[in-house]
């Protein structure tokens, strides 16, 4: 929000001019409209200019205090009625004083116009010169006006500076942001190839299960057939311990009958 602190002051000028330019030509008012419009906004109170500018101007622009009617109206004067209607006034002026000088013509070398016609043509003539009299008396500054021009080129100079500069910050943190998003975005990638170095050793095993190697096949049949035979040893070596124990069992019951029969014959 711009805040001015009155509309005599070289901001509120400069100010005045823009609105006349906004109503007049952006808006197609009429010069009697834009006349009193403009009057309005420079001897109103604050909340009424504010309002009217507000409603005109696009820009958010408050005005802090108030000209009243007389300084209202010899701002409305200096800055609108002299600066853009000065030259319409005086093409007025001239064509009245021509008008006056015909009628003055034909009152003295004719009866058709009266003393009287006369008389109201040089009085509102008078009234007209001493009209723009009171124009010329409050003629605009043209210094305040530069320097009010200046004055917004620098005001332009320092809120652009202040777009760019609000403009690289943005730009800075934006590319920060970006900085970190493509770090993310980076693990995240590493992290998808080691998932798709896992799924594909995964994958590989599972072939080896379904389609096993070669190698695997001819050692897990060269395992096979060692505990094939392994199987026979121990079979063989089992029958061997049964017999072992046969004839164990024999020789120990042949020893047996023998103390059997040898007792028998000593006791006969």
């Amino acid at each position: 929000m711009t805040k001015i602190d009155i509309l005599s002051s070289i901001n509120g000028r400069h100010l005045i001019n823009n609105l006349f330019r906004i109503i007049r030509f952006e808006r197609q008012r009429s010069s009697i409209a834009t006349l009193f419009i403009m009057w309005r906004i420079c001897i109103s109170n604050v909340s009424i200019t504010n309002s009217l500018i507000s409603y005109y101007l696009k820009e958010n622009t408050q005005i802090l205090y108030k000209l009243g009617f007389i300084k209202g109206t010899i701002i409305w004067l200096e800055e609108i009625v002299n600066r853009y209607y000065f030259s319409f006034i005086s093409a007025f002026v001239y064509f009245g004083a021509a008008v006056v000088l015909v009628l003055a013509g034909l009152n003295r070398f004719s009866d058709i116009v009266d003393d009287h016609i006369v008389l109201y043509g040089f009085s509102f003539e008078a009234a007209m010169l001493v009209f723009i009299f009171i124009i010329m008396l409050f003629s605009p500054n043209d210094d305040v006006n530069n320097y009010s021009v200046e004055n917004n080129e620098d005001s332009l100079e320092k809120e652009l500076l202040n777009e760019i500069g609000e403009i690289s910050k943005d730009f800075a943190i934006t590319s920060t942001q970006l900085d970190k998003i493509a770090n993310h975005l980076f693990t995240i990638i590493d992290k998808q190839n080691q998932l798709a170095d896992t799924l594909k050793n995964v994958t590989y095993k599972f072939a080896d299960i379904q389609n096993p190697n070669p190698k695997v096949v001819e050692t897990m049949q060269e395992t096979t057939n060692e505990l094939l035979k392994f199987n026979s040893q121990l079979t063989q070596f089992i029958d061997a311990t049964n017999k072992l124990k046969q004839e164990e069992i024999s020789i120990a019951v042949r020893k047996e009958l023998e103390k059997i029969v040898s007792q028998r014959i000593g006791n006969s």
